[in-house]
This record gives structure tokens, sequence and C-alpha cells, in this order.
């Protein structure tokens, strides 16, 4: 097992963890590295569960706070070990941005900080980077939700050092057009399903998406076919075409709500039959910033040199947390739009300045 000093400069610690590797699946080398460096720690009470751990300190202080992130990665692709590239102003390697830099600001401040002015709940869960069925802190909020009791939370994912409030939702339908199959040389004996899916197409394709602003942040969303299939054959008409949709949506909206809105989009189609399938269902998350815990954070964020709050577009775990109750941002070093790239990298100032962020709101 690899031993983790936790009290290495932080971006050495980032390349220690990176040079783990953990690959959704394959992460209990790393969880065990983890898990041996926060034990050794007396002010923190460590649970594990599977390849998660959950890591507690318990001083009484009036709020409790979550910073999360996850331990897995996507595949290697000739990114690991971790190299300094730069002059040493950047370290490039697989997880680099997704998200092991933040892991290591968790780790280095999780050790540093015996007595914060916010008991503080470290969350770092394996299955992340799979399917949903799998996800560790979906696991923990199962097991042991009342660990996971807390009045706000952090989730680590890269945001360039800026805090990114909450997360859109988003869902995946199936909607299947039926027809009537018969021989394309006698193609008025039958329905063409794949031409009768047109309005639909012409119906997103027309389709004006808002800017909705929730808590002082503007979400866009997003509602598009992403896929289509139908037809067995180069000379049959085709019997069933399948349209799949996906929305994204602002955080405030329920999923009920969104799914009701793409019903009705459906509907104004004007198709005389349909049928939908609900594939995906992952709720949107409120950022909830105008809480005195999201506030003292972005102060904290701000006087430590780093970004302007700003939405999230995508969807991440925060949504978990929403569901529990629980206002959540992101907030993590590296820039998201390298998150599984093959020349995934992070700038060390990144890592440096969320570091401190914490640091900041955490300490007495």
């Amino acid at each position: 097992m690899p031993d983790l000093d936790l009290d290495l400069p932080v971006e050495e610690l980032a390349r220690l963890l990176i040079d783990i590797p953990s690959v959704s699946g394959g992460e209990h080398a790393i969880a065990d590295a983890v898990e041996a460096a926060l034990v050794a720690s007396p002010h923190l009470t460590v649970t594990r569960d599977g390849d998660a751990i959950i890591a507690r300190t318990e001083t009484g202080a009036a709020e409790r706070v979550i910073v999360a992130g996850h331990l897995d990665t996507v595949p290697i692709k000739a990114n690991v070990p971790a190299e300094w590239r730069d002059g040493g102003a950047t370290l490039w390697g697989r997880g680099s941005v997704d998200m092991k830099a933040g892991v290591a600001v968790m780790l280095s401040l999780a050790v540093a900080l015996e007595r914060p002015m916010r008991d503080v709940t470290w969350v770092l869960y394996d299955h992340e980077e799979v399917e949903e069925s799998k996800n560790g802190l979906g696991r923990l909020s199962r097991r042991h939700a009342a660990l996971l009791e807390a009045d706000f939370a952090v989730l680590c994912e890269p945001t360039s050092a800026a805090i990114e409030g909450g997360c859109n939702g988003t869902l995946r339908v199936d909607v299947t057009i039926p027809g009537v199959a018969a021989h394309s040389a006698r193609a008025w004996k039958g329905a063409n399903a794949i031409h009768r899916a047109a309005p639909l197409l012409a119906a997103l394709a027309a389709y004006e998406p808002a800017a909705v602003e929730v808590d002082g942040l503007t979400y866009r969303e997003g509602l598009n076919a992403v896929g289509i299939r139908g037809g067995i054959a180069g000379n049959v008409i085709p019997d069933e075409c399948t349209v799949t949709v996906n929305y994204r949506f602002a955080p405030d909206k329920t999923l009920a709500q969104a799914q009701s809105h793409v019903e009705a989009v459906v509907a104004s189609a004007g198709l005389s039959e349909w049928e939908l399938e609900w594939t995906d269902l992952a709720a949107a998350c409120r950022p909830g910033l105008d809480a005195p815990l999201a506030r003292s954070f972005a102060d904290a964020v701000a006087a430590n040199g780093g970004g302007a709050p700003r939405a999230k577009e995508g969807w991440t775990d925060v949504s978990r947390f929403g569901e529990l109750g629980i206002p959540a941002v992101n907030y993590g070093p590296g820039d998201p739009e390298l998150a599984h790239a093959d020349e995934e990298r992070c700038p060390v100032t990144d890592i440096q300045t969320c570091r401190a962020g914490l640091k900041a709101w955490l300490s007495p």
C-alpha cells in the first residue's frame, strides 16, 4: 500500500495521488492509502464503507459542513505517472483535474485543521465516473445518512478555483413514434415512422431554451434530440422510430416539473401517437447562495484569489446533497473542460488557491 504524507505541499500530495491508479472499480489501493493516512490523525473519527471514507471532526461547533470529493478516475491513457510541466507550474496526468487535485486539498486540510471553526465531515467516495447505481456517495447517503447531516456542502469538483453554485438537472427520455411496416417498393402500403417523427424534430429544432436566474446565478437550459433510431433494413418502411431527448433544466424546477415540461413540448409537436420512456432522471440543486454559510464561503474564496460565484451548467453530485436538503456548491482546482482529456492538467496556482480559500473559511 502506498504511503501518503499529508503534510507535504498540497501540489506534491496531488502528484502522489495521481500516481496511485484508481480507475472506477479499482479504487481499493487509493482508499487504503487515504484511510491509513486519516486514521493517524486523532482528531478525526473515520468510517469506511467499501472504498468510500468519511472522516469527521467532533468539536461540538454550532455548524457542520461537508467537504466531498471522489477518488476514482476515467481510464488511464498514457497519462500516469504524473509529470511536472511548464517549469513546475502545471501538474499533468490522469485525475489532475477530475479530481485528485481537489482530493489533495481535502486531505491536506483534514489533517491540518484539528479544531476548525465549523465541524467538518470529509467525504471521499468511489464510483463517481460510472453509472449512478454504483455511485459511492449515493451508497453512503443510504447507509450512513446520520453521518451526512450538515448545514452546507462543498464538492471539490474542478471549477478553476471559482464557486459554481448548485447544478442543472438532467433527464433523458425515449419518445417512440409508431408506424406501419411495408416493403419500400410499396411504401404507400405502410406508414413511415421516421417520417412521422419529423414534427417532433422540428419542435425541438425551434425550441428556445430559457436562461433562468436562481439565487442570483443564471442557469442556461437546453432541450435537444441526442439520438434517433429506427428501421430494420434498407428495403423496409420502418414501423417504429425512437428519438432520445435530453433536457438540462435549471434548479427552479423539480424533476416532476421538468418531466411535465418535456411532455408538453412533445404534445405541442402534434403527433398522433407516441410513447415516453424515462431513461435517466437526475434532480437539479439550488445553490443556496443566500444562506449565511454560503455568503461566508464566497467571501473567503474571494479574499483568497478565487473567482466570483457562477452557475454550474452541468450536473454534479451536489444534486445528492440537494436531495438531502443541504445547500451545496462546487469548488475545486482545474479547468473542468480538461476533465477526462488525454492532456488533463492542472495549474499549481489553482491547487494552492483552493486550499487557501477553504482554509480561510474553516479556520478559527
